[in-house]
């Protein structure tokens, strides 16, 4: 008997070993003993991360999304089952109200540093987050944005839910479409400048080196003239964008502004007529959920590279 416990006790420790799984999320280490069953999703790209993993059944909602008017229909169709718990950045109360055991979220893709919905302030309530990869620069040092911290955060999700077969079949699969494009393109003379538009008339709010659009750009074959911008989303002087001189200009679509709105601003203004882009009405639209991490990337260098090779 003395043995038969001995023996059924080293078993239960292997399967604990097996079932414990540790992931790197930007400055920290996170152990999840057992995949959760009760997660949320913050913002549209992030939430279409759990989708294309099959991991609606162990979601119990989703936030930051129809706040910014960013739902199209084919993510609509995904999420019939499931409530919108916070139409912008939940509270701490929506997700411990919700019985939430995780958060996957970023930074300022909905947690702020020093806000109210942090991983310290969460966790005494027993929900784990992990974190966005593109994020972590709010918070230390990373690697200029690639098309890796996407599949990273594909990986993670993967091994975090016990999914990890099917987050390498996925990732296999996006890096070889990628590859088999790229290789087909006709290769430029040079490349071209390219200037992204989120929003803003004031002062435009824009992607820089950390951001997943440069990494987008540079797959597609082009060069962002804020690569030398050291954030990944944030404001920039309208002087600087004249003085670049883009070729051709990404809006991202979302927002009560349409994208339709954000050109006729560009084309009206005296201010960018001299612009390339402007003179000769090279605009290109990327979705939100294309233009932030998430499984729409592939498809946007797709439609990059051909806007960039468009006569």
């Amino acid at each position: 008997m003395k043995r038969y416990l001995t023996t059924l006790a080293a078993l239960m420790t292997a399967t604990s070993a097996i079932a414990q799984t540790t992931v790197q999320s930007c400055d920290r280490e996170v152990t999840f003993d057992a995949p959760p069953q009760a997660a949320i999703s913050n913002d549209v790209n992030l939430t279409e991360m759990m989708l294309v993993l099959g991991l609606t059944d162990r979601m119990v909602g989703f936030t930051g999304i129809n706040g910014w008017n960013k739902l199209d229909e084919e993510m609509r169709a995904g999420l019939t089952e499931l409530p919108e718990l916070s139409e912008k950045y939940p509270s701490k109360e929506v997700l411990i109200g919700a019985d939430a055991d995780f958060f996957f979220a970023g930074w300022n893709y909905g947690m702020k540093v020093g806000g109210e919905v942090t991983p310290e302030t969460l966790e005494p309530f027993g929900i784990q987050v992990y974190e966005l990869t593109e994020s972590c620069i709010h918070i230390g040092d990373k690697d200029v944005a690639s098309m890796d911290d996407m599949y990273n955060d594909l990986l993670n999700l993967g091994a975090i839910f016990g999914e990890m077969a099917k987050a390498e079949e996925l990732v296999a699969g996006y890096k070889a479409e990628l590859e088999t494009f790229t290789n087909g393109l006709t290769p430029l003379e040079r490349a071209p400048r390219v200037f992204v538009y989120d929003s803003g008339e004031d002062v435009p709010f824009t992607a820089g080196r950390y951001a997943m659009p440069n990494a987008l750009i540079e797959a597609a074959g082009g060069t962002n003239i804020m690569n030398d911008f050291e954030k990944s989303w944030g404001t920039v002087g309208w002087e600087a964008v004249v003085e670049r001189n883009p070729e051709v200009i990404i809006i991202v679509n979302y927002g009560n502004v349409t994208a339709e709105e954000k050109r006729a601003f560009m084309m009206s203004n005296p201010a960018f007529a001299d612009l390339d882009a402007v003179k000769n009405d090279r605009f290109v639209t990327l979705e939100y959920v294309e233009a932030t991490p998430g499984p729409r990337n592939i498809q946007a260098v797709k439609t990059l590279a051909e806007a960039f090779r468009a006569e």
